[in-house]
């Protein structure tokens, strides 16, 4: 791993540490701060309308500091909102430092993903953005739980202040290990960007690929212990199984999409569809619903990588912003994917339909990445014999 890529993995490693740790921590944050579980749940929902906010506008802030110096400046507003957290006094505090500790997150990839292409040859270009990524799904893995079980055995405070540290130690290696180019963001040309249909295409291929995931994963706990009987530590254990499976999958991802590009993204979205058809059926035995959970998770986090570099490449010289903006449509898709599953279990259609609702979702995602490369190789065939005409 170049070093350049240490403290953009380190520092993807805090960010989800910080997003998701919330959620096994509600109980006792709720009882030290004096809110009810549905308050604390709109921290949830703060942080995820900070990511879809912050992503643009924190980068298009950033147009007078070069890439090193967005980061650093990035992270230090994301170690400043954790601080807050761990310091927080009411509720009140607590849900303003949620919304700072996200203004930084989806800037943090987007920009951070321009860097970590730079760090590499082209032809590695992929692998390098996996290698980043890779930091978010560890989080998942090993941050989250530790988390989560230092702060129900101890103080919730010790978590944030924690990842406070882990911001610091971010900052400290992208000062030593992240190259000064001295190159900066043009906001013309960021915005200029926006201009491209593949831009907008792969912003929408983000939202409803990804979409399928949220439609079952926002709802695995219920899931398993309906349909399998699991509950408590068991169900730990399987997510923690399903973060091993997505951490494989991202670096995987990285050397196919440097590989197969986008054409691996249309394979992988209809094996994801597949799986969560069968997953339909396999869900109702503990082995196979883990199996089936595990290659759903591994095929879905290989394929970010490949759509994060093709959305840059679409962008041309203006790939930060339109970097930052696909973190949004990630959230995005995290919305619409949780929303689409909860009206199929609201209007009484039982956990399965949620898996239906994805399958959906990753079978039109394919069509859209297939139809996009059909219509790409038709412009790059007419340009090439008009060139020859010439």
């Amino acid at each position: 791993m170049p070093r350049a890529l240490i403290p953009l993995a380190v520092g993807a490693f805090a960010i989800g540490c910080t997003e998701f740790v919330i959620m096994g921590l509600l109980p006792q944050i709720g009882a030290d701060l004096g809110a009810s579980i549905p308050a604390m749940g709109i921290l949830i929902t703060a942080y995820a309308i900070g990511v879809m906010v912050g992503a643009p506008a924190m980068t298009a802030l950033s147009t007078w500091l070069t890439t090193k110096q967005t980061l650093i400046t990035l992270m230090a507003v994301f170690a400043a909102g954790n601080l807050l957290a761990a310091l927080a006094p009411n509720y009140q505090v607590m849900l303003v430092a949620r919304v700072v500790a996200s203004l930084a997150h989806g800037s943090f990839f987007g920009v951070g993903a321009i860097a970590a292409r730079r760090a590499v040859p082209a032809h590695k270009a992929t692998q390098a953005i996996s290698l980043m990524f890779t930091g978010l799904t560890l989080a998942n893995v090993i941050g989250v739980p530790l988390g989560t079980f230092v702060g129900q055995q101890f103080d919730w405070r010790w978590v944030f202040g924690g990842i406070a540290v882990l911001g610091l130690v971010t900052i400290l290696t992208l000062r030593v290990y992240l190259p000064e180019e001295g190159i900066r963001i043009e906001l013309r040309t960021e915005l200029g960007a926006f201009r491209k249909s593949q831009v907008w295409i792969g912003l929408g291929v983000t939202t409803i690929s990804f979409g399928s995931l949220f439609a079952v994963y926002s709802y695995i706990t219920p899931i398993l212990t309906e349909h399998t009987g699991l509950g408590g530590t068991a169900i730990t254990v399987v997510l923690a199984v399903f973060g091993i499976g997505t951490t494989i999958g991202t670096v995987v991802g990285g050397r196919l999409g440097d590989r197969y590009g986008m054409r691996m993204v249309a394979v992988g979205l209809l094996i994801t569809a597949v799986l969560l058809a069968t997953f339909t059926f396999t869900s109702y035995s503990l082995w196979s619903a883990v199996a089936t959970l595990v290659a759903f998770g591994a095929v879905m986090f290989a394929l970010g990588p490949a759509v994060q570099n093709k959305i840059i490449i679409a962008a041309g010289s203006g790939g930060s912003l339109v970097s930052a903006a696909n973190q949004g449509a990630f959230n995005v898709a995290n919305a619409l994917g949780a929303a689409l599953g909860a009206y199929v279990i609201n209007v009484g259609w039982g956990y399965g339909a949620t898996m239906w609702v994805g399958a959906g979702l990753a079978a039109l995602g394919a069509v859209m990445v297939t139809v996009n490369g059909l219509v790409d190789r038709s412009r790059t065939s007419k340009a090439l014999r008009e060139l020859v005409a010439a």
